[in-house]
Order: C-alpha cells, then sequence, then structure tokens
C-alpha cells in the first residue's frame, strides 16, 4: 500500500513524513512537489519524490496513481486560486482510484467565520461528492503562527490584539503533522471529520504561558479592531495583510477557534502538549 503526502517541501509536509518514517509504517510512502530536487534528502530516505502541480491535473493524476492513501495539504494563495486547486488534486485523486483522502481543514469549517473557512469548505464538499472514503483534519491554530507576537514579547513589548476574550487551540505544528501521520497510518479511520483542539486559551493565557517560559512579564493589550489596524498598517504591513490579520481577531474574538474537542489527543494516543511546553520547544 501507497501513503502519498502532497506539499514534500512545505512546513507541515516534511513534518508528516518525518512522522511516517518514525511510525516505521510498513507502507510505502510517496509525496509529490514542484520541485523534486528540493526534496532529494527525501528520497536517500526511502521516500519516493513524484512531480506534481496543483495547476497541472494530468501531472497530479500520473503522481496519485497507485496511491491507496493520500493527504492533500492545503495550498496558499488567495482563496479562488485555493479553491481551484484543490478541487483539481480532489478530481485528480479521483481520476486515479486512490481509495482514502485525509484534508487539512481548519477548525469547525462548516460554520467558521474565518475567512478561510471558505476554502475549507469548498474543499471538504469537492472531496464529499467523490464519494472516497476520508478524514478531514480540521487544525484549530498553529502556534507557530503567533511567532510576531513572541518575538515582539522578547523584545519587550506588549502583545497587542483585537481577539478580546476569544480562545484558541493552538499546538505546535509538528502535534498536527503527528495527527495527520497516525491518520494516514490507520487502515480504518474512526472518523471522517477530527476536530484537531488543543485546550483552549486566550491571548490573556498565552501571554501568561510566554511569562513563565521567558521568565520575564508580558504585556497582553486588548484593542478595538479599529486601533489594531492602525497599529499594523504604521508597522509597514500592506493594506490586505492588516485586513487579514485583523479579520482573523475578529473571527476568534467571536468564538471561530473556540472548538472543545477530545479528538486531537485521541490520534496522537496522548494528551496534546501544553501551551507552556509548546511555547518552551518553539522557543528552544
Amino acid at each position: 500500500m501507497t501513503i502519498l503526502v502532497t506539499g514534500a517541501n512545505g512546513h507541515l509536509g516534511k513534518l508528516v513524513v518525518d512522522a511516517l518514517l518514525a511510525n516505521k509504517t510498513s507502507q510505502k510512502i510517496a509525496v509529490t512537489t514542484r520541485e523534486p530536487e528540493k526534496a532529494s534528502e527525501l528520497a536517500t530516505r526511502g521516500v519516493e519524490v513524484r512531480f506534481g502541480d496543483f495547476d497541472d491535473p494530468s501531472s497530479l493524476k500520473k503522481a496519485f496513481s497507485g496511491v491507496e492513501r493520500l493527504l492533500i495539504i492545503s495550498t496558499g494563495g488567495d482563496n479562488e486560486t485555493r479553491i481551484r486547486q484543490h478541487g483539481t488534486a480532489v478530481q485528480a485523486a479521483q481520476d486515479a482510484g486512490v481509495g482514502f483522502i485525509a484534508y487539512t481543514s481548519i477548525a469547525d469549517a462548516s460554520k467558521s467565520s474565518l475567512g478561510l473557512a471558505e476554502v475549507h469548505r469548498a474543499t471538504e464538499a469537492a472531496i464529499l461528492k467523490t464519494g472516497i472514503a476520508h478524514s478531514f483534519l480540521r487544525n484549530n491554530w498553529y502556534l507557530e503562527n503567533e511567532m510576531g507576537f513572541i518575538q515582539a514579547a522578547q523584545a519587550g513589548a506588549p502583545i497587542v490584539t483585537s481577539a478580546g476574550k476569544g480562545k484558541v487551540g493552538w499546538a505546535l505544528r509538528s502535534e498536527y503533522a503527528l495527527a495527520a501521520a497516525n491518520v494516514l497510518s490507520q487502515k480504518t479511520p474512526a472518523k471522517s471529520v477530527y476536530e484537531l483542539s488543543a485546550p483552549l486559551a486566550s491571548y490573556e493565557d498565552f501571554g501568561a504561558a510566554l511569562s513563565k517560559v521567558l521568565g520575564k512579564p508580558v504585556t497582553v493589550q486588548l484593542v478595538e479592531d479599529e486601533a489594531y489596524a492602525k497599529g499594523l498598517a504604521a508597522n509597514g504591513l500592506p493594506s490586505y495583510v492588516v485586513d487579514f490579520i485583523v479579520g482573523a481577531a475578529q473571527s476568534i474574538r467571536d468564538g471561530a477557534l473556540a472548538v472543545e474537542s477530545n479528538d486531537f489527543a485521541e490520534v496522537l494516543g496522548r494528551p496534546v502538549k501544553s501551551l507552556s511546553e509548546s511555547l518552551k520547544e518553539l522557543i528552544s
């Protein structure tokens, strides 16, 4: 049986492959990438590297040939581009006769107010339409997304956000990667949807945990959206980035990531690393 992971040169893709190799699965592991030459290190570890471009349907169909279990890692770009690319990948999987699709989605994708959720709703719908067995890996929020706040705190600056008291299920990218690898390795996944949320915490909780890790006070300033946008713009961020960040904060404030679930621990086979433990690992 062949397991294939898309986006082999991406942050998450590399970690998923590492986890599959660490699991010592008996299945053959393959990956796709637009730049196979950059995945040569994986080839030396026994991973089959295949060319695959989400803008080239024929390349994906060829790459997915003989694959029983497929992980489609969501691509980057604007929503329209991502929806098109994901649809191309799903169709290629169906055409190639893939038996199972895992897809990296977002928390509570069917109801989420996050701007990113549009992409994931469309992709989940496309997968459902194929009738192929699947697991939607609804990843909550990568702790790595907060490196800007962490670096600000290290420099003695406050953490400023308009996310209010909104709760987030932060976890390290490596934890999400291990969860994906474990689902791919199962012969019969238990669930078609996994809500992968760590224990929920607010940005004030984040600041308190970060303060303990850094060994110094960390101030969290909760501001209104307008003030947050002005501050981001004053730091030189382009308007579309400001809109994205403020929009995400609004959605978090409104509870978009406040999804309570035991799925993460069940898939990992252990508790998710605590926020403090994860921050310490990330900073180290």
